[in-house]
C-alpha cells in the first residue's frame, strides 16, 4: 500500500482550479464563523450571493436593531464590487439602511466602522487568503468581529429557509443605500495606537507587501503621515494576485524577502488578501512566522508597555507564549483552534492580546478582531523601543526561554482513517515517539502528546476536508520534522 500523501503547510502550491461537476441542486452553502466562500462561477454565483445576503438580512431584522444599518465592503477580487452592490440591494429590500463602501478596503476596516457607527453588522465581499478563483461573504457582528456560533446557527437556519422558500425577493430600496468612504476613519483610528515619535527617531526603514490585496496603501499612508520611510510592493489591484496565494507565508512572500534584501530595509510586513493576517520579514530576508510575531507582540505589550489584561491563544500555538505569560505574571487562556474562540473570550474577559497559528491577532486596545496593519504597527514600535531588528529581538527571546521550532503537515487520508488516527493517539495506545516517552496528553481540540520535556505533537482532524492535520513543536528543527514523519508513518499503518 502506498503511504498517504503529505501536504506540507504552511507552504502551498498554486495549481489551477480543478473542474467540479455536479447537478445544481447538489450544491450547498456552508456558512461558518468567517462567512461563506466558494469557487467563482461554480459555488460563488450572483444567485448564491443573493441567497446568503437575504439570509443575513433576515437575521439582522430578527436578531439585531436593523434601523442602525449594515456596512458593506469589498476587496480586490473578481466582481467583488458588483456583488457588494447586489448585497446592498438585498439588504435595502428589507428596509435596512445600508452604508456601501465606495472603494475596496481591508476587512478590519469594515469591522472598525461597525463598532464606530454602532451598526447592526457588516458584510465584506472577500475570500480572504484563498486563491484567486475563490470569493465569498464575511459577516461581522455588531461588536466588530466574526460571528459567534450562536449567530452562525441563526444565519444557517435563515439560509435553509431562503433556499427552500419560493417567496420572491422584495424590490430594493435605493434611497436606503448611502455611499461611505471607509479608509479615512480607519486610518485615523489606527494611528492613535503607537508611539510615532519613538518610531520616527529610530530611523528604521520599512517596506509593505499588500500582495495585491485590499490593504494596499494603508500601512505606507500611516507611516508617511508621521515621516517614517515605508515603501510598498504589490500594491496594485490584480484579481489573480500575481499568480500566488494572497497568504503572507512562504513561499508567497518571496517578493517581499527579495525587496527587503535589495532595498536594505530594516523589516518587511505583509498582509493577506483582505488585510487581517500578518506576515513579516527580518532585515536578513528571514521569514518571521506567526508564532514568532505573536510572541514578540506579547513580550512588547504585556512586558515592555506593561498594559493590563490576560493572554489568549489557540491550542496549536507555540509554548513560548506559556513561558512569556508565566514570566510576565499574566493569566493564559487556551482555546480550541479558530479565532472565533479567541474573539468570544475577548468579548467576555479582559484579554490584552489573543492570537492563532495563522497570523490572526486581536488586541484590547483596538478590536476583538484580526488586523495585519495593527500588528505591523506594534512590531515597528517594538523595534523602535529596543533599536533592534526582528531577528535580534527573536534571538533575545530564544536566549532567555529556549528555542521553539514549529511545523505542520496535512495528510490526505482514506475515508475513516482520520477517525482511527484520532482514536489511536487520544486513547493512550501511543506511549512513545522517536524513542521518547509520552508524558501527558491534552484533548482540547484533537489530541496533543507531550514528548518528554522537548516538545509536543498534535493530531487533529479537519472538519471540512478529508485531511488529518499534524502539528509539532520541539527544541530542534530536525526533531520536529522527524516527529511529523513518525506520526505520518503511524497513520499509514492504521
Amino acid at each position: 500500500m502506498r503511504p498517504p500523501k503529505l501536504r506540507y503547510q504552511p507552504i502551498r502550491l498554486f495549481p489551477p482550479p480543478p473542474p467540479r461537476l455536479y447537478w445544481p441542486f447538489m450544491s450547498s452553502i456552508k456558512f461558518g464563523t468567517d462567512g461563506w466562500r466558494g469557487i467563482i462561477a461554480d459555488d460563488f454565483t450572483f444567485a448564491n450571493a443573493r441567497t446568503v445576503a437575504q439570509a443575513i438580512a433576515r437575521y439582522v431584522v430578527r436578531g439585531e436593531d436593523a434601523r442602525k444599518g449594515v456596512i458593506v465592503g469589498f476587496d480586490h477580487r473578481y466582481a467583488s464590487d458588483t456583488v457588494a452592490h447586489i448585497v446592498a440591494e438585498v439588504l435595502s429590500s428589507t428596509g435596512t439602511p445600508v452604508f456601501l463602501c465606495d472603494k475596496p478596503c481591508p476587512t478590519p476596516a469594515v469591522s472598525q466602522l461597525v463598532r464606530q457607527r454602532n451598526a447592526a453588522g457588516g458584510i465584506v465581499v472577500t475570500a480572504s487568503h484563498n486563491p484567486y478563483h475563490w470569493n465569498g461573504l464575511k459577516y461581522k457582528a455588531s461588536y466588530g468581529s466574526s460571528a459567534l456560533p450562536s449567530i452562525v446557527a441563526q444565519i444557517e437556519t435563515e439560509i435553509a429557509f431562503v433556499q427552500a422558500s419560493e417567496i420572491p425577493p422584495l424590490p430594493p430600496q435605493p434611497k436606503l443605500i448611502q455611499p461611505l468612504e471607509p479608509r479615512a476613519p480607519y486610518l485615523d483610528t489606527l494611528e492613535k495606537l503607537v508611539d510615532w515619535d519613538r518610531i520616527r527617531k529610530s530611523k528604521f526603514r520599512f517596506v509593505s507587501d499588500a500582495m495585491h490585496g485590499s490593504a494596499a496603501g494603508v500601512l505606507p499612508e500611516l507611516f508617511k503621515r508621521h515621516g517614517v520611510p515605508c515603501d510598498e510592493i504589490r500594491g496594485t489591484r490584480d484579481p489573480r494576485f500575481g499568480g500566488i496565494h494572497p497568504e503572507p507565508i512562504e513561499p508567497h512572500i518571496r517578493a517581499l524577502q527579495d525587496a527587503v534584501i535589495s532595498g536594505k530595509y530594516d523589516a518587511g510586513f505583509a498582509a493577506d488578501g483582505d488585510g487581517d493576517r500578518i506576515g513579516a520579514v527580518d532585515r536578513t530576508g528571514a521569514f518571521v512566522n506567526p508564532h514568532q510575531i505573536f510572541s514578540l507582540l506579547v513580550w512588547h505589550l504585556a512586558g515592555m508597555r506593561n498594559l493590563p489584561g490576560d493572554i489568549a491563544k489557540t491550542f496549536s500555538v507555540t509554548k513560548l507564549i506559556d513561558k512569556l505569560a508565566a514570566k510576565l505574571g499574566r493569566t493564559l487562556h487556551e482555546v480550541p483552534i479558530g479565532f472565533k474562540y479567541v474573539c468570544e473570550l475577548m468579548l467576555e474577559q479582559n484579554i490584552l492580546i489573543g492570537g492563532e497559528e495563522s497570523g490572526g491577532i486581536g488586541f484590547s486596545l483596538y478590536l476583538p478582531e484580526r488586523d495585519a496593519t495593527v500588528s505591523a504597527l506594534f512590531l515597528a514600535e517594538l523595534m523602535a523601543w529596543h533599536g533592534k531588528s526582528l531577528g535580534e529581538l527573536l534571538a533575545s527571546l530564544h536566549s532567555e526561554f529556549g528555542e521553539f521550532h514549529y511545523r505542520r503537515v496535512d495528510l490526505d487520508v482514506k475515508p475513516g482513517q482520520k477517525e482511527k488516527a484520532i482514536a489511536y493517539f487520544s486513547d493512550g495506545q501511543c506511549d512513545e515517539l522517536l524513542n521518547l516517552p509520552v508524558t501527558r496528553r491534552e484533548n482540547l481540540d484533537g489530541s496533543k502528546l507531550y514528548l518528554a520535556d522537548i516538545g509536543w505533537v498534535l493530531v487533529r482532524a479537519s472538519g471540512t476536508e478529508n485531511l488529518l492535520r499534524i502539528y509539532s513543536e520541539t527544541n530542534k528543527l530536525e526533531t520536529t520534522r522527524r516527529a511529523l514523519e513518525a506520526v505520518a508513518a503511524t497513520v499509514h499503518k492504521l
